[in-house]
């Protein structure tokens, strides 16, 4: 039967019918997108270890996805839930017992002379970022089913990639808009991105935090464990960090008489705190890959209203992605030029012949 449409109007058609359908499709699966893009990430990070177990060794492919899987799930998963656990309980603590806050908004103002702003103020600041901080965190009393199929989804989507991982590939380069020798950059280069943005401010944000609970510790400072943990997710956020915790810290205990102590958690802090992070990233910028702080702190910005408290780490990287693309981008469309460039010479010639 014959079509109304031209072929370029049935290709155009076409096109818009699948950004329609792919636009339903992740409107309907919004709130699992995070567990999609983990499945990615998490391939990437233990890709290694499966490319030398299943190709190299020849170790059984499924033996190794499923050890594979329940480790991610021991290492990174049970340890980020217990976290985030951990902190909900004691910000909601907080949030209702906010004349603690308050005694301490005091004790700053004396310590430093600048009066911060009236209690009513502090008070309703407080709550409020309570209540936002709270939102940002998977909670498994109010969302146990969404986290179970979030979960579940990520480890299907990985299993698959893991048992498929020839077949996924293919389909990579089958559908991706780029040439072979690019597709083979562009993921070194997203391999680089997600280590750097993961492994290794994972890794940073760890030892920090470590460091900063253990101080505040061994000078006394109440809450320790609550604090170390609030810094482990500051320290994504780059020059501002840790010293949003140990800082205040030092200065409550100064303003509190405890002039060792106050002075001790500033010092090492300053000293040691602050110089492991930066003695860790340029060591990991030479085996990961670096990524200006500008970036990171843009893609936080970014990614924490979307993606709540796993934004910290999908913001930067989403960013980091859309800057390798676009280089990629920029190459692919100088050798066009160039291209064009030289068939415009051949032919300006053939016309002076002529």
């Amino acid at each position: 039967m014959a079509t109304i449409y031209t072929p370029k109007q049935q290709r155009v058609l076409l096109i818009v019918s699948l950004i329609i359908i792919a636009g339903f499709i992740l409107i309907g699966l919004r709130q699992y997108t995070i567990a999609l893009l983990g499945s990615g990430i998490i391939y990437v990070i233990f890709r290694p270890w499966f490319t030398n177990l299943v190709h190299k060794r020849k170790w059984n492919r499924l033996l190794v996805t499923i050890l594979l899987i329940l480790f991610s799930v021991v290492v990174i998963i049970m340890p980020f839930l217990a976290l985030s656990l951990l902190l909900i309980n004691r910000i909601q603590y907080y949030s209702q017992h906010t004349d603690q806050i308050l005694q301490l908004i005091e004790k700053l103002e004396k310590a430093t002379g600048i009066q911060l702003t009236n209690q009513a103020n502090i008070k309703n600041l407080v709550q409020q970022g309570a209540g936002f901080a709270s939102q940002q965190f998977p909670s498994i009393l109010s969302g146990t089913l969404d986290v179970i199929i979030s979960l579940g989804l990520l480890y299907v989507g990985l299993y698959f990639i893991f048992m498929e991982e020839e077949k996924f590939l293919k389909g990579l380069r089958k559908y991706l808009p780029f040439e072979d020798d690019t597709l083979d950059e562009l993921g070194e280069d997203l391999k680089n991105m997600v280590n750097a943005n993961i492994l290794g401010q994972a890794l940073v944000s760890l030892v920090q935090s470590v460091l900063t609970g253990l101080t505040l510790w061994i000078f006394g400072v109440p809450d320790a464990a609550f604090w170390g943990t609030v810094a482990f997710f500051f320290a994504f956020i780059p020059i501002l960090g840790t010293p949003i915790v140990w800082g205040p810290a030092g200065i409550l205990m100064l303003s509190q008489g405890n002039t060792g102590d106050g002075i001790g958690i500033l010092v090492v802090g300053a000293v040691v705190i602050i110089n492991v992070d930066n003695l860790l990233r340029v060591m990991l910028a030479k085996r990961m890959g670096d990524v200006h702080p500008f970036v990171t702190l843009t893609g936080i910005v970014l990614g924490v209203p979307i993606f709540g408290i796993l934004g910290l780490v999908i913001g930067p990287l989403l960013l980091a992605y859309f800057m390798v693309l676009f280089k990629v981008f920029e190459r692919q469309n100088g050798k066009l030029r160039l291209e064009a460039a030289r068939e415009e010479k051949v032919l300006e010639k053939k016309a002076e012949r002529m």
